[in-house]
């Protein structure tokens, strides 16, 4: 199995199933995509449900989403998967989009259904049940702070705060461009929960930091090894909960600075379980792929 396709590999079943045993009906798309480690759980679940289908990595570039949800359609796939960039831009090119993906303002699922292409989101309820596994905790007690709010994770994941009840949350991005829509938006979710937006370069964000409970990294800064946090210095103190959705098998520069700070720490590894299993269920009702999920990527593997 290639370990990433491209749109010139949809071109049709013959090139894209080559020397294969199974059809590939399922893939996540991104931009970069090889180090996905959604197809390691995606795969394990299929196979052990039967089911006679691949999950593979399809690397696509910004502008050309609707294409390739265009030729996954035509070559018979089930859905697809959508991680950064493109969870915003997905969202344009669904026919329907579900009312819980619209308040989330993100699309990570796709289901190819008889006369229509659906968008859905299940990034928001696997974070609850992630931050609920890792740190034992209800989201909804929490006040929050989430760094990278802007992208569509972000987006994703600043709405669920809100709907969940959370008391205070704070967005923060570069720019404050993309926030205020979100937080205007999300005032219309959750009318008692306080919204703040700040840039980074805001020299109140590190008192407010300090203030709240838990600190989430939305940003894809971190997946490289070595590459800086997006959380400035001053941030972070002893007791803090810091979730990075990054799922690197080796800790990321921001987890490794929390920790030796006393903070508790986990990364993405857990949200990507559980939104993979809920997106599972989705193309498959009926299914219970979370335990199997689990079970792959507890086996370790070389980092990316």
């Amino acid at each position: 199995m290639a370990e990433v396709y491209t749109l010139n590999d949809l071109v049709s079943r013959e090139r894209l199933d080559a020397g294969e045993v199974k059809p590939a009906r399922l893939a996540v798309i991104g931009w970069p995509i090889a180090h996905s480690a959604s197809p390691r759980m995606q795969q394990a679940a299929l196979d052990a449900a039967g089911i006679d289908a691949r999950y593979v990595r399809l690397e696509v570039a910004a502008g050309r989403v609707g294409e390739a949800l265009a030729r996954m359609r035509e070559l018979g796939f089930v859905g697809c998967n959508v991680t950064v960039p493109h969870k915003l831009e997905v969202m344009a090119e669904c026919d329907v989009v579900d009312s819980a993906a619209q308040a989330l303002g993100a699309v990570n699922t796709v289901i190819f259904a008889a006369t229509q292409t659906r968008g859905l989101n299940t990034d928001g309820p696997g974070f609850v049940n992630a931050v609920a596994d890792e740190f034992g905790v209800a989201l909804g007690a929490l006040s929050v702070v989430i760094f990278g709010a802007g992208g569509g994770a972000g987006q994703a994941l600043a709405a669920q705060c809100a709907m969940q009840g959370v008391a205070r949350l704070t967005l923060v991005n570069r720019t404050l461009e993309k926030l205020w829509p979100l937080a205007a938006r999300l005032q219309g979710l959750a009318a008692g929960c306080e919204i703040n937006a700040l840039p980074l370069d805001d020299p109140t964000l590190p008192e407010t930091c300090r203030a709240a409970d838990l600190i989430v990294n939305a940003s894809s800064l971190g997946l490289q090894s070595g590459e800086a946090s997006l959380v400035p210095d001053g941030c972070l103190r002893a007791g803090h909960l810091v979730y990075d959705c990054i799922y690197r098998p080796t800790p990321t520069v921001l987890l490794d600075r929390a920790a030796a700070l006393g903070c508790r720490t986990a990364n993405g590894r857990l949200m990507l379980i559980h939104q993979g299993a809920l997106a599972f269920q989705q193309w498959f009702p009926g299914s219970e792929p979370l335990a199997v999920m689990r079970a792959a990527l507890a086996r370790p593997v070389a980092d990316s």
